[in-house]
């Protein structure tokens, strides 16, 4: 036990090491936009007061920029210590990389009770070092916070139910020593799962392992429980509150945005057949996918592994409905700490067939070989600079704009423009730019920048991925050259000064 747990802890200490690499990187990786919007949120807070219920974009151009949003606490957090550090992007980051720290030990516990001891030291390996885990332990988003919040919540509510089973066979007054440690661990779970589903409203897909887990020890009488039905309440109705509040903040002010919204589609099976690559490559590895379908079989016969089966389906049902949403790859990081058990308990069920130690050990050392390869491969593509024309466009705005600029960005939806250019804005197309951000023919985006100029616009800027509108929409091309003056021009941006508009 002790040369696993140290083994254990050497693990930690490398993938908390892994994701310290470039972790004050600016935000112009592949998931810019995200983490562009989180920061922008967190600057606001920083600069515009601290007002926690009313999270702020910058693409609102003249108006205040509320949007409904997640619980907003990591932004918040992120303001204060601005006011100790400064603006600087690993503030941000940072947040991720200790709530995916903390969940560690409480990963390789969980994994350990039902798989043993074997089984969790494998798991943690792969739940340490899967290449869409690395980058979401890394980056200024909710969605690894949560899932270590989630983790850490299903560990303590599952001791809670150990401790539940030695109450009925031992009299446990109340307020003794064993009454306190089941309450803690209640409490405890309760409190992280309200906080990861306040942060991430769909990591209440957790609610499955704790479903399982509940029918498993109480059966049909789970229903009649006060306990469950008072732990269901300190979970959701906090959730309940607050995304009800950030509906109205949606509904009451422009850009009327709710975060998420939209993501409720069931696509092509094309578009299935896309994600199903992206979860076996570069979310999973196909190790830990391989290994993780043979755990699940090995794993059969486990009780309690059932929890992490009820998650996978429901994980697999989320894809399904929320197709549309799951274009994001962080939709599927939940698949990492409900693979890797799987994955671990497979090892744990191979190693003891060979009766060669020095075979065990070689075949561990290719496999361990073998995925951080697989890692390293399908991982590096997530730190290549896919934004950085938008970052440095935005500096040059920033540099060349008076500060009340109102800033027009052909960006696709992608607000790093306006953050780097500490600009308000909007984007462009303006109606539903994050979505479909192409203008159907030249009609359609001169009459949306028209207004945008009404409105106050005195700058646009074309970036890499948009600098082709102005050839292919003629007309729109020659509608920009006799509105506005070139005032930057480099092969990855164009920015132009827009005439006033004459009243």
């Amino acid at each position: 036990m002790i040369r696993a747990t140290r083994l254990a802890m050497m693990m930690s200490i490398l993938a908390v090491a892994v994701r310290l690499i470039c972790i004050d990187q600016p935000y112009l990786d592949n998931w810019s936009w995200r983490q562009s919007d989180v920061a922008a949120i967190a600057r606001n807070y920083f600069q515009g007061g601290f007002h926690f219920a009313h999270p702020q974009i910058d693409w609102a151009g003249d108006e205040s920029g509320y949007v409904g949003t997640e619980f907003p606490i990591l932004p918040f957090l992120a303001a204060i210590c601005y006011k100790i550090f400064g603006v600087h992007e690993w503030v941000g980051r940072v947040q991720a990389l200790i709530l995916f720290a903390v969940s560690l030990p409480f990963f390789f516990l969980l994994v350990r009770k039902i798989f043993g001891e074997t089984a969790a030291t494998w798991a943690l390996f792969f739940y340490g070092f899967a290449p869409v885990g690395i980058m979401a332990g890394r980056c200024f988003m909710p969605d690894m916070p949560s899932l270590g919040l989630s983790i850490i919540g299903l560990y303590f509510f599952q001791r809670w139910i150990d401790e539940s089973e030695l109450g009925t066979r031992r009299v446990r007054p109340i307020g003794g020593p064993g009454w306190r440690i089941r309450s803690t661990s209640f409490f405890a779970s309760a409190v992280c799962i309200s906080l990861s589903i306040l942060i991430k409203l769909p990591s209440i897909l957790v609610g499955a392992p704790f479903a399982c887990l509940a029918l498993q020890r109480f059966r049909s009488s789970s229903f009649k429980r006060f306990d469950l039905w008072f732990f269901a309440a300190i979970a959701l109705l906090p959730s309940v509150f607050w995304y009800g509040h950030a509906y109205q903040i949606a509904l009451q002010f422009y850009p009327h945005h709710f975060f998420g919204a939209g993501g409720v589609q069931i696509m092509s099976a094309a578009w299935y057949l896309k994600i199903s690559k992206e979860i076996v490559t570069s979310t999973l590895t196909p190790i830990i996918f391989a290994l993780g379908c043979v755990g699940i079989l090995a794993a059969r016969s486990i009780a309690r592994a059932r929890m992490f089966q009820w998650w996978l389906a429901a994980m697999i049902l989320f894809i399904v409905i929320v197709g549309y949403g799951n274009r994001h790859q962080w939709y599927q990081l939940p698949l990492i700490p409900i693979a890797a058990p799987f994955a671990g308990a497979a090892c744990a069920f191979v190693g003891p067939k060979m009766s060669s130690r020095a075979m065990r050990i070689a075949l561990s050392i290719l496999l361990a070989g073998s995925f951080g390869f697989s890692a390293f491969v399908y991982g590096r593509d997530f730190y290549q600079p896919s934004a950085a024309s938008l970052r440095d466009a935005g500096l040059v705005l920033k540099r060349i704009t008076p500060a009340s600029a109102l800033v027009v960005a052909a960006d696709n939806g992608d607000p790093t423009v306006l953050y780097y250019a500490e600009r308000k804005g909007w984007h462009f197309l303006e109606k539903n730019g994050i979505y479909d951000g192409e203008p159907r023919d030249s009609a359609q985006a001169i009459v949306d920048l028209e207004a945008l100029r009404r409105r106050g616009a005195s700058y646009l800027v074309f970036t890499s991925n948009t600098l082709w509108w102005l050839d292919y929409y003629e007309e729109f091309g020659q509608y920009v050259q006799k509105t506005s003056t070139l005032v930057e021009a480099t092969s990855e941006f164009r920015i132009y000064k827009l005439d006033p508009v004459l009243k």
